[in-house]
This record gives structure tokens, sequence and C-alpha cells, in this order.
């Protein structure tokens, strides 16, 4: 291999890493949200001259998290990863099977504060850095999956899920089942009656390192299916979801421009040998502070429920199937079971809604 050759090499594989280290725009920017901006620049330095330590009773000045914003973009996207629960009450039936792609438009509260501080926005080209603020966050997340569903016996259907969120490097993954308590009639006096089913599912992400985010879900639906022609059929559905969110940070550094070792002259750990009883292990100083050690957080756990309604149609024609759906709050996310303090965060959080189409093949 040549030298320029190899050069050439090296340089677009740096050039690829950054690209593929840089975080989209939509990706979360957790060590934004402080409710004490002024603790840290636009770059993310540490800027305790700006704080009064009376604030903090006379201790360690720090950046303050905003638990409140992190709840509010957890509602959020926990809304847009939830199970979508886009099916009619019919199954696969006994043996049945079902390949499609599925695609997600969940309508976001983008004008919001907490979109704005707490997303990277795009990457400013001057710096190569993310932007200082996200001043223009997507009005939607989208959400693309493939989905594999295998029939059973006794009404009973699995469905497995994979799926990725443009503009973002999350993927999401995970599972539903449901079980039909009624179908198939179509004549007599059972021929009057929609198809019936109960189900439930859950979703997870990886991809997103600032935090960790579960939605499980159960369902109801009712459908009934309207033949067309011998090889195609129309078949419409309602339904009702109640969803429960699990939404965890992991540990942010709200001063990331700030390198807390050597804002303080790191020595070492009091440890035997090295420092002065009692060993606590804590770190030892020199000349400078260790205030920034306090600025690295975890939020507070978020613990959510949501209930939405749906209604979609799908029509088949022999193995191809084409389906649209509509989901939406039922009820305000503050008054959707959550806890008082939950409440009130959620209180200007306004409704969501989320449409869904979905292309596949059913043999």
């Amino acid at each position: 291999m040549s030298p320029r050759f190899a050069a050439l090499a090296t340089t677009l594989l740096v050039t690829a890493a950054a690209t593929l280290a840089h975080a989209d725009p939509m990706d979360p920017a957790l060590e934004r949200l402080v409710t004490n901006p002024e603790c840290h620049d636009d770059v993310g330095r540490f800027t305790p001259q700006n704080l009064d330590p009376d604030d903090f009773g006379g201790g360690e000045v720090r950046c303050l998290a905003d638990n409140a914003a992190f709840t509010r973009l957890i509602s959020q996207y926990g809304f847009a990863f939830a199970p979508s629960a886009m099916h009619s009450a019919r199954t696969t039936g006994i043996g049945g099977f079902q390949l499609s792609i599925e695609a997600q438009y969940a309508k976001i509260d983008d004008g919001a504060e907490y979109w704005k501080h707490g997303t990277q926005g795009p990457i400013d080209p001057t710096r190569n850095l993310a932007s200082i603020v996200n001043n223009s966050p997507q009005s939607m997340l989208q959400l693309y999956s493939i989905k594999a569903t295998k029939g059973f016996s006794f009404g009973l259907e699995v469905t497995g899920i994979v799926g990725f969120m443009p503009k973002t490097n999350i993927l999401s993954g995970g599972a539903d089942v449901r079980m039909a308590l009624l179908e198939g009639f179509r004549t007599g006096m059972l021929g009057i009656l929609p198809d019936i089913a109960i189900g439930g599912g859950v979703r997870t992400i990886s991809g997103a390192s600032q935090f960790q985010l579960t939605v499980a879900s159960l369902d109801a639906q009712l459908s009934k299916p309207l033949p067309i022609a011998d090889s195609s059929v129309i078949t419409p559905y309602i339904g009702y979801q109640y969803i429960w969110m699990f939404g965890d940070s992991g540990l942010i550094d709200l001063t990331p421009g700030t390198d807390a070792l050597q804002a303080c002259d790191y020595q070492g750990q009091n440890e035997p040998g090295t420092g002065e009883a009692p060993f606590d292990g804590q770190v030892i100083c020199g000349r400078g502070q260790p205030d920034d050690f306090n600025n690295t957080v975890v939020f507070d756990p978020v613990r959510l429920e949501r209930q939405r309604l749906l209604a979609g149609v799908n029509y088949r024609y022999e193995m191809v199937m084409l389906g649209g759906q509509f989901m939406f709050d039922m009820i305000p996310p503050a008054d959707a079971q959550n806890s008082d303090a939950d409440k009130e965060v959620l209180e200007d959080v306004p409704r969501q809604w989320t449409m869904a189409f979905e292309l596949g093949t059913v043999f």
C-alpha cells in the first residue's frame, strides 16, 4: 500500500468516525436541562462566578438539574415509541404469518423550551459542534419499523418488531401479543357481532446514551371485516390503549465543557499512603476547586401513564395488506392516572397524536 493511499484511507476513516460520533438534531441533550442556566456558558463550561453561594445555603455552588423538563421530554418521547397496536381484532389465524413495514409520525410540542434545550440541534459548521440550542426541533418524531407476526391456535398471535427513529441515533425493539376473544363469524346470529381482541406490547430503546426508556401497554380492539370481492376485504377498527412509561437517565455531566479533575488540580484520592485520616476515598484537590464534581447528576426517574384511543382501517387484496391508523390522547397527559407531582409538571403539556401506516404481506 502506497503512503499516499494509506494517508487517504486514514483520513476517510477518521472523517467517517467523526461523522458517526456526531449527535443528530433530535438526539437528547440533557446537559442543557438546568434550572439555573447561568451556571454554565454556551459551550458547557462551568461558571461558578455567576452563582451566589447564599442560594445554596453557603455550600458548594453547582448546576441544578431540571427534573420537570426531563419528565416532559420522556412523556413525549414515550408517546412516540409506545406500541402502536396497529391491527384489527382478527388475527392471522393458525399457522398464519405476516411481514410488514410500519411508519409512525408522532406530533410533539416542538415550540416548548424543553425540546429546544433538550435536543442537540443541527451541527454548527463554523465550530463543527452541536448547536447551543435547537431553535427548530422537528414538529413530528418519525419511527420506521419492520414487523413479523405469527399466528397460533386459540386466537393467539405474537409479533416481533425492530425500528429506528430518523434524525436520532435511537433504535427501538419489542414484542406484542394478543388474543382474539371472538373472531371469524360471518353468517348466522353471530355474524352481526364484531371481532374482539385484547393484547399488550412492550418497547425499549438503544442508542440513546443519556437515558433509557421502556414503554409497556395493554389494548383492546373491535373490528368488522367487510368483503368487497372474492379476494378483497376492508376492515375498519377502533381500540383503546393504556400505556406505562419508564424513563431513567444515565450519569449526566451538566458542564461538559469543564474537566472537573483539571479544575480542582487533582492530586489523588484520600486513602492510606496518599491522604490524611479519616481515609474516605474523596478526591484531593491542589490549588483548584472541587465544585464541578457536583455537576454530574442523575435526573429523577420518570414513571408515567397515558391513555389513548385509536381508529384505523386495513385493506387486504389476496396476500397484500395496506393499513392506516390514527392514535390520540384520550385525556390530557396530566390527568392520566399520574402522581400529584407529575400532574403539576405535565399541566401545560398538550395532548399528542400519531399517524401510522403499514404495508405488508400475509400468507
